[in-house]
């Protein structure tokens, strides 16, 4: 499958997230051109695959009102790992 070329621009963006970026592109042994492209598909498409990759937020159990067992929300590291390998799993999904 050929991939046109397309045009070169300059985005600048938060370090973190940069960061982030790389290594969620690393781990899925892609470009973070094509990450970076996959996700403004996924922001700029009008339909429903769209609305099934909007964020998702941890479950809430019903018997407590709280989160569910083991999710401790004081802890973001832990829960952006949880977000990651939850994308990881929808982007297998995706094509």
């Amino acid at each position: 499958m050929r991939r046109d070329i397309g045009e070169q621009v300059t985005v600048r963006l938060p370090e973190d997230l940069l960061s982030r970026a790389r290594q969620r592109a690393a781990a899925e042994h892609r470009t973070l051109a094509s990450l970076i492209e996959d996700g403004l598909r996924l922001v700029l498409a009008d339909n429903k695959q769209a609305d099934k990759a909007k964020r998702i937020l941890p479950l809430i159990s019903s018997a407590t009102g709280g989160p569910m067992p083991g999710i401790d929300l004081t802890d973001f590291s832990a829960l952006q790992e949880m977000d990651d390998l939850e994308y990881v799993e929808r982007m297998k999904h995706f094509k």
